[in-house]
């Protein structure tokens, strides 16, 4: 089952979504609706709200509060890219401009919160402590995870541990909140429950390092952003933390540097330190691993499409070509 095939499976539910992630967007402050409506239909694969609408429709939900969650989802993802591109100083995400880069850092940021409080006006309207209590925790978590990320930017030390904890708290908690929150409104077993919350959290994990490793591997056009970005950012991601375990003496000074430094001085000579360790082979070998986990911990769930599905994800997270 390819990525357009599980669209195709809840596309009534996909459409539902975009619908109300238009009209949640909604502001008497123009620039509040050019900003979200710009970075919302700038081409993402709605992965996030995807898990969600499958995960619900696995468990046989047939009320309309996963079309809630999925775009609550999408507006909190939404609100992290805004505020990741100012700290990053990023300029293009999805082959496009990025906000800051069109209207400025100030705006980006400001419409990031607006995004944030209309997700938890949503919460509050789903009438579930529940789903408050997962997403503030995700939220914070995640905020957690951009911290500690801004900690470890040009530290060569950075060890495989500590990127683990980042993508944990950064990428996988919001992929874990989705997964788990279509459990609640389904008034699922805590064994599905469960089980959909440790496929989240595996799936995010997979996903984040296969992005970290096509930062090296691709090129921009399939990425949607410019190759070597994490580099300049001095970001020690797998592929870099790798290739310093196995490099040369040599090639471990290079990338020390390259880490340390930033810029994007060194790019060419970074990836070709990358090219001829393993470091791009090894990240997606683990990326598999936590892919299969992420599989693996459907199994709870009842047979259906749905469930297909959701697996189908997981093998495309890491299937994508590097």
């Amino acid at each position: 089952m390819d990525l357009s095939a599980i669209r195709e499976l809840i596309a009534d539910d996909l459409r539902a979504t975009d619908l109300l992630i238009l009209d949640r967007l909604q502001s008497d402050v123009v620039l509040i609706n050019q900003i979200g409506h710009y970075i919302i239909n700038s081409g993402g694969k709605r992965l996030r709200p995807m898990i969600v609408l499958l995960a619900a429709r696995a468990l046989g939900y047939q009320g309309e509060h996963h079309i809630e969650l999925a775009a609550i989802i999408e507006f909190i993802h939404t609100a992290t890219l805004l505020h990741d591109d100012v700290v990053d100083g990023s300029e293009m995400r999805r082959s496009n401009e990025t906000a800051n880069a069109v209207w400025g850092n100030a705006a980006s940021v400001l419409v990031g919160d607006f995004l944030y409080s209309r997700s938890f006006e949503m919460m509050v309207e789903i009438q579930e402590m529940r789903v408050m209590e997962i997403l503030s925790h995700a939220t914070n978590r995640i905020a957690e995870g951009e911290v500690l990320q801004l900690l470890n930017c040009n530290d060569p030390d950075t060890d495989e541990e500590k990127y683990r904890e980042v993508i944990l708290r950064k990428t996988a908690t919001l992929f874990e909140a989705g997964a788990r929150l279509a459990g609640v409104i389904s008034g699922s077993s805590e064994c599905e429950e469960q089980a959909l919350a440790d496929y989240g959290l595996h799936l995010g994990l997979a996903f984040q390092m296969i992005d970290d490793a096509l930062d090296y591997g691709a090129s921009s056009e399939d990425i949607g952003k410019n190759l070597g970005d994490d580099l300049a950012e001095g970001k020690p991601t797998l592929p870099l933390i790798r290739a310093m375990e196995v490099g040369t003496a040599e090639q471990r000074a290079l990338l020390r540097r390259a880490i340390e430094e930033g810029g994007a001085d060194r790019v060419d000579e970074v990836m070709k330190t990358i090219e001829s360790t393993d470091a791009i082979a090894y990240t997606a070998r683990l990326a598999r691993q936590e892919a299969d986990k992420a599989i693996q911990a459907l199994e709870p769930l009842p047979a259906s499409a749905f469930k297909s599905a959701l697996a189908a994800l997981a093998d495309f997270a890491v299937d994508r070509p590097i």
